[in-house]
């Protein structure tokens, strides 16, 4: 029986729901496995998807390592927790690469009781520099509205 996939195009990637079909592919060291795993975490149980995702984030294409990371913050998105190998493999690869998006989509579809440690420090970082920004914004548009409007006055 053909596959519906086409692994060599990437064709119906996005709606792979069989883990062993992905575990064939990756044998057979096909093309796309990182788009494959976006569709194994679109339509399979995390418990399914993570321990491939997580072999994903480690090919040595840097395309679709950055899928896999991809399918890591949609795996977040729908089912609101992550497995302790995938809180691992984002925060080895740390904030600011390919992990920035997918740690972004964890610390704000996991409830922060859900996260471990390293990303619970993560949130109040991000929370308190987002906090400190916006005061810094509002700090700096009432500035140049005032400046706008002595200016105004002399003219």
């Amino acid at each position: 029986m053909a596959s519906e996939y086409d692994w060599e195009r990437g064709e119906g990637l996005l709606g792979l729901d069989d883990p062993a079909e992905w575990d064939a592919a990756f044998e057979r060291r096909e093309n796309h496995l990182g788009t494959g795993v976006i569709g194994l975490a679109f339509h399979c149980s995390l418990e399914e998807a993570s321990p491939r995702i997580a072999r994903a984030m480690r090919l040595p294409d840097i395309g679709q390592r950055g899928f896999a990371f991809t399918a890591a913050g949609h795996a977040a998105r729908l089912n609101g927790k992550l497995t302790p190998e995938l809180y691992a493999a984002l925060r080895a690869e740390g904030p600011g690469g390919v992990a920035e998006h997918p740690i972004r989509d964890t610390l704000g579809f996991v409830p922060f009781r859900k996260l471990p440690p390293w990303f619970k420090r993560r949130w109040v970082l991000v929370t308190v520099r987002n906090k400190l920004e916006s005061w810094w914004l509002t700090v700096a548009y009432a500035a140049e509205d005032a400046w706008r409007a002595l200016r105004g006055r002399r003219s």
